[in-house]
């Protein structure tokens, strides 16, 4: 924790949480394939994590790369693989489930929502969110289904998040006392004291991601990237001390 706001990093293997875990951040959401958005991790990734770090792993289960509108097997799997992730030590499960009108899928987000906290974990609603035309009744929608935690860019992404500030800051001001509003979607060094400034808010996700090879291309977290921006946000707070 920085300046006293949640640090969260997305990371996409064992090498990126060892990294990750050597900053002062507070959480990882742990996803496969951070190249294609980040997808569902694998229990053997999660396992492994657990043995390199003491920071609370939230587990992405996403099926595929685009769309957040699942067939009925679809759904099923991914009800599987969250449970199989609590049951291995997940911390927390991150998803999204939209209508084919991109509002909140209200049934199976209260279904995922409750088979999460059957566990005692975390439930965290992704950037489907920004797919929502109504932020503010997707918001409600995602507190009655018993949603911890949404990640949100305010409907903007990368590299238009400032247009998403002003969604950002009346989510937060608004909804502060019922959810957590996690922003995140396209934080770099560049705008990360912007976004903490004008969204007034509490906990921040990013990736700090850069570019592997290995007979082809892969995204990995930067450990140089990620001190760059975790030390924009040590600059805010030792600006105010």
């Amino acid at each position: 924790m920085i300046d006293n706001r949640v640090i969260e990093i997305c990371c996409g293997s064992i090498e990126d949480v060892i990294t990750a875990s050597k900053e002062p951040i507070d959480r990882i959401e742990l996803n496969s394939a951070l190249e294609l958005g980040g997808m569902t991790c694998s229990l053997g990734t999660l396992i492994e994590s657990k043995k390199v770090t003491t920071l609370p792993l939230c587990c992405m289960v996403r099926p595929r790369t685009s769309g957040f509108h699942y067939t009925e097997r679809q759904f099923e799997s991914m009800l599987f693989d969250a449970e199989q992730l609590c049951i291995h030590g997940a911390d927390g499960i991150v998803f999204g489930f939209l209508n084919a009108d991109n509002s909140i899928n209200i049934e199976r987000t209260k279904k995922m929502a409750d088979l999460v906290h059957r566990y005692n974990k975390e439930v965290i609603f992704h950037k489907a969110f920004d797919a929502t035309t109504d932020k503010f009744k997707a918001c409600e929608d995602c507190i009655a289904c018993g949603v911890d935690r949404i990640l949100t860019s305010g409907g903007e992404n990368y590299p238009h998040i400032e247009e998403g500030f002003e969604t950002l800051h009346k989510l937060i001001e608004t909804y502060q006392d019922r959810i957590t509003i996690l922003v995140g979607g396209g934080v770099r060094d560049f705008n990360v004291q912007t976004i903490l400034t004008e969204t007034n808010c509490h906990e921040i996700h990013m990736t700090a991601k850069q570019t592997a090879y290995d007979d082809g291309d892969y995204t990995e977290v930067s450990p140089t990237y990620l001190r760059t921006i975790l030390s924009k946000i040590e600059e805010m707070n030792n600006d105010t001390n």
